[in-house]
């Protein structure tokens, strides 16, 4: 008499992919352990899945061999699809002595944990004077595709695609693990500013492997916000297509009704009128009139702003860099711009910003003219889509064309640059949003 309990070894099953958690919808295959034909005894890792919160190991239901593999590596499969077809084997075919088990126990075996609501969030211990002597051996992974959740903590982290692959993988095919990041971090991220290693000759430009002599001199260890600032610059570079275009901006009309307003503007209002309100006036209107730069990228999707929130990079007492936000600038008028800009400057001179001072911004501008600067290419501050940078006023003779003629004339006039993110702003776009601002720039003040 037949046992009812066990399978049907020459009925083929489909493996499908399991339940990861309440909010996860789809996974990414990262790889596959078992191939093609290849045996398997029951708990054995067939698959390894990445989800945006966990990378798991799935593993198989009962012990038999894999006949069809539907999804290869890196392809992305919804939650419940057939990701292999699988065959059972009986106890003499598999080498197992154990018992087949029903159905219904194989489907709560495959079915994964909830992952943890906690972060792990490794603390990144200052690099020591061994770390740095110690002569850092990149890895030689190169382009390699990375779980979404490696990526995630890279991009927490600041971490670019380049460092990511100068640390050594312990997963297999050289894969890149949670594990492995955060035991990086940890370590103080010897391979920050390694150069990557050259496998192999190329017929193309290579960097060469340079010693090059540092000097001496007084040592100052970057303090924690300047290693954010160098962080996100790295990060925002590696990240964003930088692309700069440039105008200039006959600013003599603004600067003269500044003059004459100025002194009135205090007494009516108590504030200061400086020209940082007046470029986020005319950057908000032109905003306005080209929403799409107010963007930012996810993914293959571009998130147009509903909300004007601009960002305006301050420095510090201490030298470093910061981006305070006026919100909703687009409903404020010059005096309520005005109160926000001086208020969020004279926090930021006595180190009193808040958190919610500092985010949330859509577009920043920096305003590089205060040093003196004539202009400046900008960085793009993440995850927006561009940036503007304005330099010093400065007089100059310039070629003025009337109907009687063209004259010579002292004028104002000041350049503009905004970086921008070719991923999802073209010249177009660029170009016109930056003349529509200098035209605001240059109307007449009423």
């Amino acid at each position: 008499m037949s046992n009812p309990n066990k399978l049907n070894t020459s009925t083929k099953e489909e493996f499908k992919l399991p339940k990861m958690g309440e909010s996860i919808t789809e996974g990414t295959i990262l790889n596959w352990i078992v191939g093609e034909g290849d045996s398997f005894q029951e708990g054995d890792i067939l698959v390894e899945v990445g989800t945006d919160k966990v990378d798991n190991e799935v593993p198989a239901p009962f012990s038999g061999r894999l006949l069809e593999i539907k999804y290869e590596a890196n392809e992305v499969v919804k939650i419940g699809e057939v990701i292999a077809v699988i065959q059972a084997l009986d106890d003499a075919e598999s080498g197992s002595g154990e018992k087949e088990k029903s159905a219904q126990d194989r489907e709560a075996e495959v079915a994964q944990e909830k992952p943890s609501s906690k972060k792990e969030k490794p603390k990144a211990k200052k690099a020591s004077k061994e770390t740095s002597n110690v002569e850092w051996k990149p890895s030689a992974r190169g382009n390699q595709f990375y779980s979404p959740l490696v990526e995630n903590i890279a991009k927490e982290y600041h971490i670019s695609y380049e460092e990511l692959a100068r640390i050594p993988a312990t997963g297999e095919n050289d894969r890149l693990k949670k594990s492995d990041i955060f035991k990086y971090i940890e370590d103080g991220r010897p391979a920050q500013f390694a150069q990557p290693e050259q496998v192999g000759k190329s017929a193309g430009f290579q960097v060469p492997d340079l010693t090059f002599d540092k000097g001496k001199g007084k040592i100052v260890e970057m303090d924690r916000m300047r290693q954010m600032i160098a962080d996100h610059m790295v990060f925002s570079k590696h990240t964003s297509p930088h692309v700069t275009a440039y105008v200039e901006a006959d600013m003599t009309k603004l600067v003269k009704w500044r003059n004459e307003n100025k002194a009135k503007f205090q007494e009516e209002t108590g504030e200061k009128l400086t020209f940082t309100p007046l470029f986020i006036q005319a950057v908000t209107k032109a905003i306005l009139d080209y929403p799409m730069i107010n963007s930012s990228l996810d993914g293959t999707n571009i998130i147009v702003k509903e909300d004007i929130h601009i960002g305006m990079a301050t420095a510090l007492p201490s030298g470093n860099l910061i981006v305070p936000v006026v919100r909703q600038a687009d409903q404020k008028d010059l005096k309520t711009l005005a109160k926000d800009v001086n208020a969020l400057v004279v926090k930021a001179r006595d180190n009193k910003l808040t958190s919610d001072d500092t985010k949330g911004s859509t577009f920043t501008i920096s305003n590089v003219g205060t040093f003196g600067s004539l202009m400046g290419t900008p960085i793009i501050n993440q995850p927006e889509a561009a940036i503007l940078a304005t330099g010093i006023i400065k007089k100059r003779a310039e070629v003025i064309e009337y109907e009687d003629g063209d004259k010579i004339e002292i004028r104002q006039m000041m350049y503009l640059s905004l970086s921008f993110d070719h991923r999802i702003v073209d010249g177009y776009l660029a170009g016109s949003f930056l003349r529509r601002i200098a035209d605001y720039l240059e109307e007449d003040k009423k």
